[in-house]
């Protein structure tokens, strides 16, 4: 019973982190804007919310091995970075849009809240069932 109860709550949570650390990784682009050669990274992040859940189901393959290399997924529950496509060629060979990074910022930014104000909601809720309210 507990477990249908917290099972959203596990899935906003996860959400919440992967948000946190897009935000990271856009930071990290828009601040090195000017650095020559610097590529920037970004992740999917619906498949990285997909491998968090644990939605992938049994496709996945299981290491046997510690010495097996991960397939589809980043090192140590990170999701995996992937390099961004370069839309404004520039001399220096740095690929950051700051229009784009800024515009990835702020709805990631505003998706995170959005998360932030589900968790809190469906934990009211939660509370009010439970004390008879």
């Amino acid at each position: 019973m507990l477990e249908q109860m917290t099972a959203k709550l596990d899935f906003h949570a996860n959400a919440l982190l992967l948000r946190s650390q897009r935000q990271q990784v856009i930071a990290s682009n828009i601040a090195n804007a000017d650095t020559p050669g610097y590529v920037a990274r970004d992740f999917d992040f619906a498949q990285a919310l997909k491998n968090a859940s644990g939605a992938l189901g049994g496709s996945a393959m299981a290491a046997t091995d510690t010495r097996h290399m991960r397939l589809g997924g980043g090192q140590g529950g990170q999701p995996e970075l992937a390099y961004t496509l370069q839309t404004q060629p520039s001399q220096d060979g740095n690929s950051v849009d700051l229009d784009r990074e800024r515009a990835n910022f702020v709805d990631n930014s505003v998706r995170y809240e959005s998360t932030l104000r589900f968790i809190n909601g469906h934990v009211k809720t939660m509370l009010s069932a439970i004390t008879g309210q």
